[in-house]
């Protein structure tokens, strides 16, 4: 989301950013090489930008570099994902509960409309991924807080297309419906807790997207 980079940025700050959302999208898969030259071209700049930025997403642990095959997308790794989604909880429950007391009518009635989309969608249909990112990177962004916008882009680029849990829709949808209520009624402790409870009450380790 490069929208969110505030003031000037770099070259290499920007590609960076433009690579750490395409593998949190997941439209770059684990195991996918990528191609400066290629990358140039894509995002209109020289190689060298390029290269910066994907050694400094390899040290990030996006990716990884080999002598011979070059940089390749990281593929996530279950103990590592466990740890991620216990950071998530503790960073995302802050994010409600700073949002809680900052969010306006028009947030509120954004996440409303994002997961009324979600509740209409079957458990296997791919739209829902790119629709509960928005509505947990909203109540982010609600968090007005920079940093810890930049730590949950590294946390979601990090479980590779975005958080992955065993509930259905449906159920996810009516725990977002209790975080809301919070939200709306600037209950800052009541919507932590209820976003906590939401990412740790998910099984992290199964293939569902949630």
């Amino acid at each position: 989301m490069t929208s969110a980079v505030p003031g000037y940025v770099s070259k290499t700050d920007l590609v960076a950013a433009l690579i750490r959302e395409l593998i949190i999208t997941g439209e770059l898969e684990p195991g996918e090489q990528l191609r400066q030259r290629d990358l140039a071209q894509r995002f209109h700049v020289s190689q060298t930008p390029v290269r910066e930025a994907m050694r400094r997403l390899e040290s990030e642990g996006l990716l990884t570099c080999d002598t011979h095959r070059g940089f390749t997308v990281v593929a996530p790794d279950v103990g590592r994902v466990e740890e991620n989604f216990q950071i998530r909880a503790a960073l995302e429950s802050l994010a409600a509960s700073l949002a809680a007391r900052k969010i306006d009518p028009a947030g509120l009635r954004r996440l409303r409309e994002l997961n009324e989309q979600m509740r209409t969608l079957a458990d296997d249909d791919p739209g829902y991924a790119e629709l509960n990112r928005e509505f947990h990177f909203t109540v982010y962004e609600y968090a007005n807080s920079p940093l810890l916008l930049s730590l949950m882009r590294l946390l979601w680029a990090s479980l590779h297309g975005g958080p992955r849990v065993s509930r259905t829709h449906a159920e996810s949808a009516r725990q977002h419906d209790e975080i809301l209520a919070a939200l709306a009624g600037g209950e800052a402790d009541v919507a932590s807790a209820r976003t906590y409870h939401h990412i740790m009450g998910a099984d992290p380790v199964k293939e569902v997207s949630g």
